[in-house]
This record gives structure tokens, sequence and C-alpha cells, in this order.
């Protein structure tokens, strides 16, 4: 089975090609996506000049071929977990293994059992920050969908609990002394212009971004 892409194929190819081989990467797949994380960005790497600036790979230097390769792989296994999670959060807003199947030019047994283990991946991010020496309550909310997690989350945040993780048809929550607003915005763009207005990013689940803010409230009764 095959799809058909129209015009498609060639733009997102020349795109990722030119984010891998421009001096810095910081989006090596050229979604622009925030993909700000040093997991994600350190590992791309740039093409260091002697005066410790960067510049353009160039194709004609062999010296440049070990970078590209390692950036090349980079943005295939930056894309693959996008194409895992956009997979999750599709099967998360009803959709048939069979629909996702053609999109990806395969059938649905071969959708399910390529991305089945979808079910069990959580999207957790964080904040770098050390490990506190107990760890906070925590439980799954859920079972719930694209269509009805924002208002799920709307309720847990009033009493006092904030999303921490997300999986297919749930997100894990975190027991707090405070309410917590949630957002949901589209992956696109640098995710700390919210920061000014008290917004935190919680986790990152594409195609979404989930954002969380404290209230300074203490927490409804339930």
């Amino acid at each position: 089975m095959t799809r058909d892409t129209g015009a498609l194929d060639e733009p997102l190819q020349d795109r990722i090609a030119q984010a891998v081989l421009a001096a810095d990467s910081p989006d090596p797949v050229g979604t622009g996506a925030d993909v700000t994380d040093p997991d994600v960005t350190d590992p791309v790497g740039t093409g260091a000049t002697p005066d410790g600036g960067s510049a353009p790979l160039d194709p004609e230097d062999p010296a440049s071929h070990l970078i590209i390769v390692r950036r090349a792989a980079e943005a295939e296994r930056i894309s693959r977990d996008l194409l895992l999670q956009a997979v999750g959060a599709a099967r998360a807003s009803g959709h048939s293994w069979a629909a996702i199947g053609r999109e990806l030019g395969m059938s649905r047994q071969a959708a399910q059992q390529r991305f089945g283990g979808a079910d069990a991946v959580d999207a957790v991010t964080t904040s770098g920050a050390d490990a506190p020496a107990a760890a906070p309550e925590t439980r799954r909310l859920g079972p719930i969908t694209a269509l009805d997690e924002m208002a799920e989350l709307a309720i847990a945040g009033r009493q006092g609990w904030r999303t921490v993780g997300a999986g297919m048809f749930y997100h894990l929550v975190e027991r707090t002394e405070t309410r917590w607003e949630h957002r949901r915005v589209v992956w696109a763009g640098p995710a700390q212009r919210f920061e000014r207005d008290g917004w935190q990013v919680a986790l990152r689940a594409f195609p979404w971004i989930y954002l969380v803010r404290d209230l300074g409230l203490p927490p409804e009764q339930p």
C-alpha cells in the first residue's frame, strides 16, 4: 500500500536537509517546534570555526560528513519520537488503526503492530531540578480523550492536582497544596512566550504542549 503525498515530500525534505546543514540546528526536523531541551539540542552539534563561531556545514569538506551523519541521525530520532506521539494523540482523539494506517501507507494490522506500544508511552518532562526526597502523590486521571481532557484537568486543578505526564487516554497528575490552571496549545514556536503570564511547561506530547499555572489558592475539597 502506498500513500500519495502530493507536493509535500520534496519541500519537507528540503527543510530537513537545510536544518541538518545549518550552522546551529535547534530544530533539526524543521518543524518550527520548540525543542530547546538540552537532551534534544545538545546531540545535534554545530560546525565550529577556528575563531570559536560556527558556520554551515559544507558537504564538499570530508571533515563535515560525520557531523552531518550525527545530525541526520538526531533528526531521524526526533522525527520518530514525534510520530509516536502523533499516533498516540490520534488514537486519543478517537481515530481507528485503519485510518492511521492509511495516513502511514500501511495496513491497519501493520500500524497497530508498529505503534500499538504507544498506549504505554508516557510523555513526561522534568524541570531538571533535583528530585525531592519524598515523591509526591500521583494518580492517573482517566479514561479521557482529547475532547474532554481539558475539562477534567480543570476539575483536577481546582482540587490541587497538576498534570506531569500523559499516556493514551490518561494524564498522570500530581497532588500539590495549591490550585492549578491548565492550558493546551499547539506545539509551535518557543514555549517561553507564555512564561510572562505565569505559565510553565508541564509536558510536551506532540502535537500539544500542556501548560500549568499556579493560582496560589488552597485547593477545593472534592
